[in-house]
């Protein structure tokens, strides 16, 4: 296995948490759930020129993209094989980031893959063939970051937007949306209406999903969790109000994610 990242520089960074490149020996068929965090991604199979997603209802129906996609701002649970996972890369992107590069409002995107020649045109099918022929994972990683360079010049995030994210990541508890609003210069209704158009959801399920994300990874970093210190450290009202907030977002209850949790935070094996 090989799993190489790169954090990317001014002018990328704002927008992109990180490059990936990853490639496996292929094994057997296995399934995993992706837990719903802030922020959305760019998929690229480099094995095969597909992308499967699959519901997660129990049913597994199959969505087949093309190998290069764009998978937007998730508030709900999906699942992926692991045979398309033997050579690829993904773009990490922030909350609202996709938007520099893409110029669409991200709740259209929401809960939704795409593939990206859809949404870019004929230069994702070009950057594919870089890749292909790139010799190693350091190359591959600076032409997709070259690649992205040049899309996403010239644009950027609301201020009150880009005020709010970054209120929120670093608030050791997340603040409350008139308040967050105020902060910014906006009204409550303005700030939700700028979180769906630039960052694909609304101020208040932005904030829900935050809350979920803090308490997947403090249930991934611990042995054994003591959920009522959990609840109370990530602003729950008590116990049940976690559980059915993690059910919501997960399709899954606390105790499961942890009878199941793995290397990747937000990567659950299913059975």
């Amino acid at each position: 296995m090989a799993f190489v990242t790169f954090v990317p520089p001014p002018p990328l960074h704002p927008s992109i948490e990180r490059i990936w490149d990853w490639r496996v020996e292929p094994g057997e068929l296995r399934f995993e759930r992706i837990l719903p965090q802030p922020g959305s991604a760019l998929i690229l199979n480099l094995l095969e020129d597909e992308t499967r997603v699959y519901d997660d209802d129990g049913g597994h129906h199959c969505e087949r993209l093309a190998g290069s996609a764009y998978s937007g701002q998730f508030t709900r649970s999906f699942v992926i094989d692991t045979r398309e996972q033997v050579a690829v890369m993904g773009v990490a992107f922030r909350p609202g980031g996709a938007r520099v590069l893409l110029r669409e409002r991200m709740d259209v995107l929401g809960n939704r893959h795409l593939a990206l020649e859809d949404l870019l045109g004929s230069t994702t099918r070009a950057l594919r063939d870089r890749l292909l022929h790139a010799v190693d994972a350091r190359e591959r990683l600076g032409v997709l970051a070259r690649w992205l360079l040049r899309g996403c010049i010239g644009a950027t995030l609301h201020p009150a937007v880009s005020q709010a994210l970054a209120t929120i990541e670093r608030a050791p508890s997340l603040p409350l949306v008139a308040r967050l609003a105020a902060d910014c210069g906006v009204s409550a209704r303005r700030l939700g209406t700028l979180f769906r158009e630039q960052v694909g959801v609304g101020t208040k399920e932005y904030l829900r999903l935050q809350r979920f994300r803090r308490v997947v990874t403090e249930a991934q970093r611990c042995g054994g969790v003591d959920w009522a210190r959990v609840a109370a450290d990530c602003g729950f009202h008590d116990q049940p109000h976690l559980a059915h907030e993690f059910r919501a977002f997960s399709g899954m209850t606390p105790a499961a994610y942890v009878a199941r949790r793995g290397a990747y935070v937000n990567h659950v094996e299913l059975a």
